[in-house]
Formats: C-alpha cells, structure tokens, sequence
C-alpha cells in the first residue's frame, strides 16, 4: 500500500510490513483494539500494540502489550525489564560508598514513547544500602524533579537480601552486591505537551540518589547524589502521502 510504503522510506523500515485489509489478521489474533468503538472510522480496526519476543527456535518466550495505542514501550526498555544487556554510552557517577553506572534506554524518543533511565549501583566491599520499604533505617530512593512534558513512574528495585546484624538480634533488606534500578519514564502524549515541546531538541530528566551505606559496624552520614540522564526529543509521524 502507499501509506506503508511512503512510511517504510521516510524512517529507513527495511522488512516487511503487513497490509491487513479489513483486519482479519489483528481479529484472527485477538489483537483488536477492543477500546476504539465501531463508529470510530478513523481508528477502528488497529490492534493494541505489543511486542513478541522469540528464541531462535521462533518460539514465543514472552510477549508485552500497552492498552492505549498513544503509548509505546521502546524495546531496549522491554529488554531491560526482562533482564537482557545491551551495549550503550554510559556515565560513572562518584557517590561515597558506592559505584554508580547511569545510562538511558533510548537516546532518540517522542511522544508516547516509553522508555527507562537505569542506574547500576555497586556498594563498596561489606557495605550494604537499605532496601525501599525498610522502617527504622533511611532507604535508598531515586527521586525524580517533575518537569512539564515527562511522565516518571515508581522506580523499580531488585529482590534485596537478608541481613542479619547480630548486636540487634534483627533481620532487615538491604543491597550488599551489584544491582539494577529500572526507572520507567515516558514523553507525555497530550497535545498539551506537544505543544509546549515543539521547539525542544532535547529534553534532560534530574533525579537524586539518597541512600545511607552501612558497613557491620557504622553506618555513614546520608547521602543526596544528582544523577541525569538526556535524551533527543524527535515529533510524531503525521506525515502522509498524497493521493
């Protein structure tokens, strides 16, 4: 069709693309967008969106799917999610105590697009940080500073360990080894904020790290780390060809 073919050129698509007419396939599937009405001609008929992940034996291993079509999980972000590494620039980050690696999913992102800012923290040797949810001691958190244009979502933390501290007789979660926090974050998708970000290029997301690192004897001073992370801000497609 010339829609999808204008599309494929536009943004360098080079495998195939489905043409499906009446949306039999999408039906076939059970993929139809179930939140777009019948009488809505202009958008009844397109699936939900989602993303299939295959082994190399083309079995499906796991598959994630949004509900408003207006929004996208990038799949460098699914990866991450699901526990794959991938090559990507990073920035080391000096915090005491602490190794800090930062990096984005997406370098490139718009409207809707989903995507994740991950921090890799590895505490020095026999320190340990305090696991979100932990009361009577200062949890590690990441705080997002809100800006118009960008959505952030709870950051999300590893299973933590088990620490005994015997003088106290008490078991508490803590971090005491390399690991992964996963904030998920997205491009608001109202015309609203496309509006407000026509003109922008980029767009930076500011954040600071607090924890408090404890080794079996002392625990040290809290800490308040900046951390950012910037990504390019590209516009939606709507671009179509002329008849």
């Amino acid at each position: 069709m010339p829609l999808l073919a204008d599309f494929s050129r536009r943004r360098g698509i080079t495998f195939p693309l489905l043409s499906d007419e009446g949306s039999v396939t999408i039906k076939a599937y059970g993929l139809l967008n179930t939140t777009v009405a019948p009488t809505n001609r202009v958008q009844y008929g397109i699936p939900f969106p989602g993303l299939f992940f295959l082994d190399r034996n083309a079995i499906v291993t796991s598959r994630v799917f949004e509900t408003a079509y207006q929004e996208r999980d990038t799949i460098s972000s699914v990866m991450i999610r699901l526990g794959k590494r991938f090559e990507t620039r990073a920035t080391k980050v000096s915090a005491p105590h602490l190794d800090l690696i930062t990096f984005t999913t997406d370098a490139v992102v718009a409207p809707g697009t989903h995507f994740s800012l991950v921090v890799d923290v590895t505490p020095a040797r026999r320190v340990h940080v305090y696991a979100p949810g932990v009361t009577g001691y200062k949890a590690i958190a990441l705080t997002i500073v809100p800006q118009s244009g960008l959505v952030a979502r709870a950051a999300r933390f590893p299973k933590p360990t088990d620490y005994f501290f015997k003088p106290l007789n008490e078991h508490v979660n803590v971090f005491d080894r390399p690991f992964r926090i996963i904030q998920d974050a997205m491009i608001d998708a109202s015309r609203d904020s496309e509006a407000l970000l026509k003109e922008r290029t980029s767009l930076t997301v500011e954040a600071t790290l607090d924890y408090q690192a404890c080794d079996d004897t002392v625990c040290f001073n809290p800490q308040s780390v900046p951390v950012s992370w910037t990504v390019s801000l590209k516009p939606l497609d709507r671009e179509r060809p002329l008849p």
